[in-house]
């Protein structure tokens, strides 16, 4: 088996475990090798070790999500829900196949309008979630149409179209729902305390614009961001591919959300 490892923390290359668990696998006759950029990607590779937290994951699924490598995170920064996987869990697994492949929905976000970048960087996509928020200290009206439909305008700091991956990340913290990684929808949340969230099936096509008096906003996709202009247009929609996250059979989605967000957290429970 073939695998490139992503890092992003540089100190983390002298990390105990992380030089333990690169000597282990290569001990058991797997070839490694390190990809800091898509250039780097080598023939025949059969899965990304992404080797850190979930920002690191992120970063990872930026460079070959979209080639269709399977990465797995392996967990040294703190909550982690994409990167959960403990360094010590990983060798037998995959010594073991004890482990499954699962698809992830992506965002593709394009900006529209006069002068306006038609992607963000050199890659458009999201894992996580597509979100506008403002710059200034002016609160925005945030238009939004779906399939075409406009719905009443947002008054509120900021706007996030989640995946469901994302549904425990920001869109969470705003009051968006929990959603299931399987589940085939996207969930938009406004940072508003008067509008609820709302769920959408995956095959939306959503259309994002603005107004403020600050003459700018910010739109982030995942942990990348350019400001926009109010003439122009959020064009977000689902990826023509999935993000493949390989999933260890000791780890689960509500084994996660207890261990790290103390879900159902209530002394009725104990015992």
């Amino acid at each position: 088996m073939k695998i490139g490892y992503f890092i992003l923390n540089d100190r983390l290359r002298s990390h105990p475990q992380a030089r333990d668990l690169i000597a282990q696998l290569e001990g058991a006759q797997y070839e490694l090798y390190e990809i800091r950029n898509k250039a780097d990607v080598q023939p025949e590779t059969d899965l990304v070790l992404s080797m850190g937290g979930d920002g690191t994951f992120l970063s990872a699924a930026h460079v070959v999500s979209d080639i269709g490598l399977p990465i797995l995170g392996v967990n040294f920064g703190r909550i982690g829900f994409l990167c959960e996987n403990r360094p010590e869990e990983v060798l037998n697994a995959l010594m073991e196949g004890d482990f499954r492949i699962e698809y992830r929905t992506v965002l593709n976000a394009t900006l529209k309008g006069p002068g306006a970048r038609k992607s963000i960087g050199m890659l458009p996509y999201s894992v996580n979630e597509v979100a506008l928020h403002r710059k200034g200290p002016s609160v925005l009206g945030i238009n939004v149409a779906i399939d075409g439909e406009l719905l009443p305008t947002y008054w509120a700091d900021g706007l996030i179209v989640s995946t469901t991956s994302g549904s425990t990340a920001y869109s969470l913290s705003v009051g968006g729902p929990i959603c299931m990684p399987d589940t085939k929808v996207l969930p938009i949340s406004p940072h508003n305390l008067n509008v609820r969230p709302i769920v959408l099936p995956e095959t939306a096509k959503v259309d994002i614009s603005f107004e403020s008096r600050d003459g700018i906003a910010i739109m982030t996709t995942d942990n990348r961001t350019v400001e926009i202009e109010p003439e122009w247009t959020i064009h977000v929609e689902m990826a023509q591919f999935s993000l493949k996250r390989i999933r260890l059979a000791s780890s689960g989605f509500v084994k996660a959300l207890t261990s790290r967000l103390f879900w159902g957290e209530d002394m009725r429970n104990n015992g």
